[in-house]
């Protein structure tokens, strides 16, 4: 049995966790696909880096050639990260009828098309499992095992960052600044956030998620993005007191021809079972016609996780190898894009307000939601410290965007109103 030559780019967290889990899994590969598994060679950027594995030397290069024009090497794994070079290298690999297997998610998002394209016609499997929750085997579940369904949603935690973050603002009662330094301090969060939590990681999750369920070119740009940067305690406060979780949620939905894809802040009832989905931990929830509910939950991120829906991927291109049917699993989005437009998005909202403590204020506010026949399902009002002010806390029953925008323009707008301190959307987790 000829052995499957492998080359990998990168060598980094999850880099080692495939060397070590193909050396380690040897006997149970070998079940799986009937021949040995075989690292051939490795891009580095440096040959003297101490390696969270023991590795050989002569396994590793800096020259990229060496992976990816041997004619010897079969399948290249790609994790290295970065875009454009790496965009470059895959299309080199691809064009030499190199499988390829990657868990870059912001590579997939921007170029997933072309090199779906290029692989399709160089006769390769191109497998993208762990750019997407880590561990938890979701696009396979949706390509495979949901593939007879009409996916309608879904909807899901898709960033451990964020998620760390606002599991201990929630439970510690603690400000944004200092649980993200405490969350850089234990690897959570990267020495610069931003993509976490601005919502850029997960806004390209839910494209490449949205593209596959809803087998449709969903583009990075269709991705409406909020972060949590602005989130404070006393969002979260009233949040708890009105029976609400916060979580930053990647939302996709389609209704009949047309979708919304959304990152955002969202409150959801404490008993929905994405409320208990707590620190680093990622979870999915997808609703299909005829399946019904459905959750994906597990490890989002880390070596092991990651690498262990890396090698699996490995394993459906060997798989595929051995059958002869490589590059017959890509398949054409089966629908035009068409993007809903603000008047056709729905949803409740949850928003908080200072306003001057005067006769007719509630008046006044209640009069321009009258005048957008949006009516409200909750309602706190308190004093604050400087007598003169008052804050109310509104909770909407289901408004179009578009109204709800032009609310809040027309809230500004209202002498009687000081300041809209938050608003987000909130979620019933119906269909």
């Amino acid at each position: 049995m000829k052995a499957i030559s492998v080359g990998m780019l990168g060598l980094g967290t999850v880099g080692s966790g495939v060397v070590t889990i193909i050396e380690n899994h040897q006997d149970k590969l070998m079940h799986q696909i009937g021949c040995p598994v075989k690292l051939k060679k490795i891009l580095v950027k440096s040959l003297d880096k101490q390696r969270a594995v023991e590795i050989s030397p002569e396994l590793l290069t800096t020259n990229e050639d060496e992976v990816l024009n041997d004619p010897d090497i079969d399948v290249v794994i790609e994790v290295m990260g970065g875009v454009d070079n790496t965009r470059e290298y895959l299309l080199k690999a691809l064009k030499n009828k190199k499988h390829v297997v990657t868990a870059n998610k912001d590579l997939m998002a921007v170029y997933g098309t072309e090199l779906h394209t290029a692989a399709s016609e160089n006769g390769c499997d191109l497998f993208y499992e762990a750019s997407v929750a880590g561990g938890i085997p979701i696009l396979r579940s949706l390509v495979d095992g949901l593939a007879s369904d009409r996916i309608t949603k879904m909807m899901g935690i898709v960033n451990g960052t964020t998620n760390f973050i606002l599991t201990k603002m929630t439970k510690q009662g603690a400000a944004y600044q200092e649980v993200l330094k405490e969350a850089q301090e234990l690897g959570y969060a990267e020495a610069d956030p931003t993509s976490d939590v601005e919502g850029l990681d997960a806004a390209r999750k839910m494209t490449i998620l949205a593209t596959l369920g809803f087998s449709m070119k969903v583009e990075l740009d269709d991705v409406k993005v909020t972060g949590i940067t602005q989130i404070t305690e006393d969002d979260l406060k009233y949040a708890k007191q009105l029976g609400y979780t916060m979580k930053l949620l990647g939302i996709a939905r389609r209704d009949e021809e047309k979708v919304d894809v959304s990152v955002q802040p969202t409150l959801l009832p404490d008993t929905h079972p994405l409320a208990s989905v707590n620190d680093e931990y990622n979870a999915v929830y997808v609703f299909g016609e005829a399946v019904g509910e459905t959750m994906f939950y597990g490890p989002g991120a880390g070596s092991l996780p990651t690498a262990t829906s890396v090698v699996s991927d490995l394993v459906g291109v060997i798989k595929n190898m051995r059958l002869g049917v490589n590059g017959r699993s890509a398949v054409t989005p089966q629908y035009p894009k068409k993007l809903k437009s603000p008047d056709e998005i729905f949803s409740k909202y949850f928003l908080r307000l200072h306003v001057y403590d005067e006769v007719g204020v509630f008046a006044d506010i209640t009069g321009i939601f009258s005048k957008h026949k949006v009516s409200f399902e909750k309602i706190l009002q308190m004093p604050l410290k400087r007598k003169e002010l008052a804050e109310i806390v509104l909770v909407t029953h289901h408004a179009s965007l578009k109204d709800y925008e032009e609310i809040l323009v027309e809230l500004n707008e209202l002498h009687s109103v000081k300041e809209i301190k938050s608003s987000y959307r909130v979620e019933r987790g119906e269909r």
